[in-house]
């Protein structure tokens, strides 16, 4: 049981990993004092989500993840091809990868967890939840 519980919340924290270094490169093209402050800090919920899913693993008895792994680096990588430096496109990117995490998360965990990492990730998805929110309350006052 533990084995598919830890592979899940890898997989998991693998998605977290990319929202991270998703944010490290909106930043760099955010010149608004406000607006990357508003990153940095949804960056940071993502840091403490890892950081939680990381300790989860531990105690279940694994070993995490401490990167995207393969097929994040190739997304990533992707993304970069086609990154863009308006402001408003980055909220809107990522407002789609906060969307497309919280999604492919569901998904992921979808029956393989114990009702305490449910209970975990299911309060990590709630607070992208409010990411969503913000992203497109952005969107709006940007238009």
């Amino acid at each position: 049981m533990n084995h598919h519980v830890i592979k899940a919340l890898n997989q998991f924290l693998e998605g977290n990993y990319m929202a991270i270094h998703a944010y490290d490169q909106y930043m760099q093209h955010i010149n608004d004092h406000e607006m990357k402050h508003i990153l940095q800090t949804i960056q940071q919920h993502h840091q403490q989500h890892a950081s939680r899913i990381a300790e989860r693993i531990q105690n279940l008895g694994g070993t995490p993840v401490n990167d995207v792994g393969l097929k994040g680096k190739m997304i990533l990588f992707l993304n970069r091809l086609r990154s863009t430096q308006e402001p408003i496109s980055i909220l809107k990117d990522a407002l789609i990868g906060e969307d497309r995490g919280i999604r492919m998360s569901q998904k992921l965990v979808e029956g393989d967890l114990d009702q305490e990492s449910l209970t975990l990730v299911n309060d990590i998805l709630s607070r992208d939840e409010k990411h969503v929110q913000l992203l497109n309350q952005l969107i709006h006052q940007r238009k």
